[in-house]
């Protein structure tokens, strides 16, 4: 039975278990790159790490019955790895060509781009509110994430790739579900086997390019080793919970919803790692909270509107019904009595 029509997590227990993984994943992966930690810099590989710990995950929920795989088309799943691969070294690469402020643009930029991309690809439309709070949220975040804005043409080209190839992947993983009436875990483990054989031959490679350094030159410690399996162990959670809440809403409300994610690991920057935190930076994060709230209660109140309208079609069509049924039997009547 798919986890969508029983649910073993809730809406708030996924997206809890998302904030809580991906901030996680971020702390571990601080500690482990940072020149004052282990500068463990192979960021790509340490991905395909990521999905080859969640494939390991997968297969060993599937042989022990606890998920049911399903068919899907292998083109389609290698098309969906191909397009999550891009994105993930595009967005690395963005990271290294441009300035860390245009490196947020972009990142914001995925919320517009994934709401227009849902307007084409699935007709969807957004109400005026929902418009308004993401505008609010994306200002919020980029009051308080945006600094210094340095715009060069290889990183624009590659910002460009990865917002496009983030927000399709992003769209992709919930039109998968409805069409193959596939679960969130039982899809993950189909794409992350491709993802991480993928990730793990090239990931030296692209990371020898980013910072010209090999990883086969590196030398494992064991602090740095507990910190790779600390931080593949949080990327299981950070995937599944990804897929259950595009599954379960959108990848709108994901991205949106998602910046939450951004105030808690500047909180947490500031409590840990003694990070500045301004007064530019509070106000930021007290409006792009605003914003998420304004976005909650609009979706709420577009979703009652949308099953107000479909009850009132089918009371009306229900009434109808009645009223053929009725002039059909009294039709019928006449008919008989003429006969008598």
């Amino acid at each position: 039975m798919d986890a969508e029509k029983k649910p073993r997590v809730s809406n708030a227990g996924a997206w809890g278990m998302n904030v809580v993984s991906s901030v996680g994943i971020i702390m571990a992966n601080k500690q482990l790159m940072s020149p004052s930690g282990y500068e463990f810099s192979f960021a790509t590989t340490l991905t395909g790490f990521h999905f080859s710990v969640t494939a390991l995950v997968g297969w060993v929920s599937n042989a022990a019955g606890l998920s049911v795989p399903k068919k899907v088309p292998l083109w389609e799943l290698i098309w969906f790895s191909v397009v999550a691969n891009l994105s993930i070294t595009a967005m690395n690469f963005s990271l290294m060509l441009n300035s860390v402020g245009f490196y947020q643009i972009s990142k914001l930029s995925i919320i517009p781009v994934v709401c227009m991309m849902e307007w084409i690809l699935n007709n969807k439309r957004y109400s005026s509110k929902v418009i308004t709070s993401v505008v609010v949220v994306a200002a919020g975040v980029g009051i308080c994430t945006v600094t210094d804005v340095e715009i060069n043409a290889k990183g624009f080209l590659c910002a460009c790739v990865a917002v496009f190839c983030t927000s399709l992947q992003q769209i992709t993983i919930g039109s998968f579900q409805k069409k193959y009436s596939i679960g969130s875990f039982e899809l993950l483990s189909k794409t992350a086997p491709i993802q991480a054989a993928s990730l793990l031959v090239l990931g030296p490679f692209i990371d020898y390019c980013l910072t010209e350094k090999s990883i086969f030159t590196y030398r494992f410690s064991t602090g740095a080793s507990l910190f790779i399996i600390l931080s593949c162990s949080l990327a299981v959670f950070c995937n599944m919970s990804q897929y259950l809440c595009i599954g379960r809403f959108s990848a709108t409300t994901f991205q949106v919803l998602g910046h939450m994610k951004t105030v808690c690991v500047l909180i947490l920057g500031w409590v840990l790692f003694d990070s500045v935190l301004t007064i530019k930076n509070m106000l930021g994060m007290l409006l792009a909270v605003v914003g998420m709230v304004v976005y909650s209660r609009a979706v709420e109140s577009d979703k009652l509107a949308k099953n107000a309208a479909i009850n009132r079609s089918y009371e009306d069509d229900v009434k109808l019904l009645k009223v053929r049924t009725s002039s059909v039997s009294e039709f019928d009547v006449e008919v008989g009595q003429r006969k008598n």
